[in-house]
């Protein structure tokens, strides 16, 4: 047995006042805030879930300049501060079931004299206790070991610590967690990055930079691709030759055509297994910020793995710093979707809520799949169940997640892994050219890996949706989302040869239609007007209640059949913002304004009989089809599976850039 570091005391690199509370609370928390649980019904499950949300923040914080170094942190007298943090606690429960590490030892190296260091643990219910404390003399410097053992975490929990400052300051110059691993654990293992880019150069160049300046990540570093797919060249930004003189030799661009997400995951998937020299591939989006240790992090973690282990970071939001995407993601088996497990809540503020005084986040995680803005793969599990789906974006990664499940190789999303990400909750790609994808895809992963007959729920959910977007107006998603079913129907091998052009046919396609036709002057659009004011005035915007809903869902197609109100084929009868653009209220016009989610544009929705009498009877024809031929179907993909994802199959589909490279 060897000592290794498994985890290290770290504060932020640019002292960023908004990521503090990721790493230093300042805050005499509540350690056991939430008291609250769910009830039985609708009311009560949100009365409980806001009062969980409740603010636990006193205002309480930390000077950046007590950052005393990356490690280090100076607490002032009197002062209190915990390390039970995002960054700096120590997910035992984690270890505990996933590696083979049994116990841990933290070791705390104090300068400045009365100083106490109080060790925690936490329960998988969130409820905290007192572990182990020491104080530190009058010698002016100390070092503290704990003697930790990870039995006690089989559902969940974790470890930190607090620092009590007495009548001076004391600086925390260093807190390690180590543990004895077996000699051939002893090595780290090393990553080849994977990054696909497209016409973010500025954005790529500095993520670069910021990797290869780290010197605590380089020697992990074994090379770092860029899969360069866009016409503005990461190479041409101002902040290339920083990243290029801090990466040197480990970089490596790769220039192709628009082969999307998994095009470019897929090959440097490709060029890492055929290089060979990497223990892992580490899937990166472009436009994120990293925090370079929790790369060190998810080395370290499938290191020590029982077996190989893919290793997933968590998703913080790039505008407010605080905000926790997903604490976990799974697949629902009956509707096939991806979500967050139940007893867990998206978008959580740490600055608001500390890890401390969140009960539901002690409780391990497990989850089906990790998004490929961080996500670590060891080349073992990419040699045996191959490459990614050439699906262009959406559903590659959580598809891999599930092929890898099957196949016996798990997904950690691992705590104090993460980067900084433009939100998912800013967009509406449901609605856009990438609805062809949405559902195309999801179509594809679950005639692999649905468990129930007939995908579950997948078919009628399908339907649903369907009848919501043509009672909506939203014709150009109707037409995207039957072509997306069309081609699901081609088979398999048809995914390679549609890799490179689909998405130019799907965007002329959706422009043939009013309401993909957007335009950024509101002055483009003619003024609202109607001929018959609304209703008792009603502007529309009640949220109507579920029986109502479900009137409005029987009622909305058959008025679709009637003739459009004949003032609404110039004037749009409304205005609607994108916040409020529900099935249940656009069914209710013949024409509006409808702005998009991301607040740069608008387009003019207008109700056709005509197109909706065609787009509902080959709506019925294709669903109907996949409630016959999807056992078919289903046995057809499951049989390709190995043949599309082969390192040969990717082969012919980058063979127009590797024979250009060649020459």
């Amino acid at each position: 047995m060897t000592a290794r570091l498994l985890q290290r005391q770290i504060f932020p690199l640019d002292r960023d006042f908004d990521v503090l509370p990721l790493y230093v609370d300042p805050e005499e928390a509540k350690l056991d805030a939430d008291r609250y649980e769910i009830g039985g019904n609708r009311a009560a499950k949100e009365l409980n879930n806001a009062a969980i949300r409740q603010p636990t923040s006193t205002g309480r914080s930390i000077h950046p300049d007590q950052i005393e170094s990356r490690t280090s942190l100076r607490v002032k007298s009197g002062e209190r501060l915990s390390f039970g943090t995002y960054f700096n606690a120590f997910p035992a429960s984690y270890w505990r079931r996933w590696t083979v590490v049994s116990d841990v030892t933290l070791t705390v190296r104090l300068r400045g004299a009365g100083a106490s260091v109080i060790v925690y643990k936490s329960m998988a219910n969130g409820r905290a206790q007192r572990v182990d404390s020491a104080v530190s003399g009058d010698e002016g410097s100390a070092t503290f070991a704990f003697e930790l053992s990870l039995k006690p975490f089989v559902d969940g929990g974790w470890y930190w610590y607090n620092v009590v400052a007495g009548d001076e300051d004391v600086v925390v110059e260093s807190a390690e967690w180590t543990a004895d691993v077996p000699e051939d654990r002893a090595q780290h293992g090393t990553v080849d990055l994977a990054i696909t880019t497209m016409n973010r150069p500025d954005f790529c160049a500095k993520l670069l930079a910021q990797v290869g300046e780290d010197e605590q990540l380089r020697p992990y570093l074994d090379t770092v691709f860029v899969m360069e797919q866009g016409t503005d060249k990461v190479a041409d930004s101002p902040e290339f030759a920083k990243a290029e003189g801090a990466l040197g030799d480990t970089l490596r661009i790769i220039e192709q055509g628009n082969l999307g997400g998994s095009g470019g995951y897929a090959r440097g998937q490709l060029e890492s297994l055929r290089k060979g020299t990497a223990t892992y591939a580490m899937m990166m989006d472009d436009d994120v910020v990293c925090e370079p240790e929790g790369i060190i992090r998810a080395i370290t973690f499938g290191d020590l793995a029982r077996r190989p282990t893919l290793v997933g970071g968590h998703m913080f939001s790039l505008f407010s710093r605080s905000r926790l995407h997903s604490f976990g993601e799974i697949i629902h088996p009956w509707r096939f979707w991806w979500k967050s497990p139940d007893d867990t809540f998206n978008d959580w503020d740490f600055a608001a809520r500390n890890l401390r005084s969140s009960r539901w986040m002690h409780k391990r995680i497990d989850v089906d799949f990790n998004g490929w803005f961080m996500c670590l793969i060891p080349r073992q599990v990419i040699d045996e169940i191959g490459l990614s789906l050439p699906l262009f974006i959406k559903w590659d990664d959580s598809e891999y997640g599930l092929r890898a499940k099957a196949a016996g190789y798990p997904t950690v999303t691992f705590p104090g892994a993460a980067v900084w990400h433009v939100p998912w909750t800013d967009k509406n790609d449901a609605l856009d050219w990438q609805a062809y994808f949405h559902l195309r895809n999801r179509l594809v992963a679950a005639l692999l890996h649905s468990p129930y007959p007939r995908g579950g729920r997948m078919i009628r959910e399908s339907l649903n949706h369907q009848v919501a977007h043509l009672v909506s107006m939203q014709y150009s998603t109707a037409e995207l989302r039957l072509l997306a079913m069309e081609d699901v129907l081609e088979g398999p091998h048809a995914l390679h040869r549609m890799l490179p052009d689909r998405l130019g046919e799907v965007n002329a396609l959706r422009k043939q239609f009013t309401d993909a036709q957007l335009q950024p002057d509101p002055d483009a659009f003619p003024a609202v007007r109607r001929k018959k004011p609304p209703r008792r005035g009603r502007d529309g915007l009640e949220i109507p209640s579920r029986l109502s809903q479900l009137v409005t869902a029987g009622l909305a197609p058959l008025r679709q059949l009637k003739p459009p109100r004949e003032l609404s084929r110039e004037h749009p009868e409304a205005e609607i913002r994108a916040m409020d653009a529900r099935w249940y209220r656009l069914a209710s016009y013949d024409s509006a304004i409808v702005s998009m989610n991301d607040g740069t544009s608008a387009a003019f929705y207008q109700r056709d009989s005509a197109v909706f009498r065609s787009l509902t009877r080959r709506t019925v024809e294709l669903h109907d089809r996949y409630r016959r031929e999807w056992p078919r179907l289903a046995q057809l993909y499951r049989e390709e599976l190995d043949s599309i994802t082969a390192p040969e199959a990717w082969d012919e589909t980058f063979k127009p850039w590797t024979e250009r490279a060649d020459d």
